[in-house]
């Protein structure tokens, strides 16, 4: 499915709900995991197969990327050697970057238009995650430059740990909304999944 198969348009943003500016969801929108919290997914019946998945996805952006910052901040300080630390930057940012983007295509291609019909109570919801996507994507892209920006400079043999040191510090700006997207949505998906396993 793609976005031109949708019937249904996705409503205007509050700019209060921007993945900026909001610190979690709307009560509007936590009808199902107030049903559901986390604490019981794992032991609800439905759990397994696609939720599991889903979470486990989401874990490991946030490993991925906390071993990045990790190692930036090391590089940064100097306590690990900036010849080592660009290839490694390199695996992680590219694994990253890749399944960051895949990840966002298949949820808005397949997943949230299917589960938008399906519950329509947080209709809504999968509308600001959607928003949320094109919000990271640019994050993405700055991300991306930053990167390319340390690469280049260790292909060059100019980098030094306080190249990386600008680096290091920009990386809680995408972390930390990246960590707000992924809290958020899995407190509308997984519920949704689990209440539509148990239908």
């Amino acid at each position: 499915m793609t976005e031109t198969d949708r019937t249904d348009a996705p409503s205007e943003i509050d700019p209060a709900l921007r993945l900026d500016a909001r610190d979690g969801l709307p009560d509007g929108l936590r009808v199902l995991v107030k049903a559901l919290p986390p604490e019981v997914w794992t032991s609800h019946a439905g759990f397994g197969g696609l939720t599991r998945f889903w979470l486990e996805r989401h874990a490991a952006f946030r490993r991925i990327l906390d071993r990045i910052a990790e190692e930036a901040e090391a590089a940064a300080s100097g306590g690990t050697a900036v010849e080592a630390y660009a290839p490694s930057l390199y695996r992680h940012a590219s694994v990253l970057l890749g399944e960051l983007h895949g990840h966002h295509t298949i949820e808005d291609a397949q997943y949230f238009p299917q589960l938008r019909r399906l519950q329509p109570a947080v209709a809504h919801g999968f509308d600001l995650l959607e928003a949320d996507h094109r919000d990271l994507d640019a994050r993405l892209h700055d991300f991306a430059g930053q990167v390319n920006q340390v690469l280049a400079a260790a292909g060059e043999g100019t980098l030094t740990p306080d190249g990386v040191a600008p680096f290091a510090e920009t990386l809680d700006g995408f972390r930390i909304p990246l960590d707000r997207h992924l809290v958020d949505e899995e407190e509308i998906v997984i519920p949704a999944l689990l209440t539509l396993s148990s239908g």
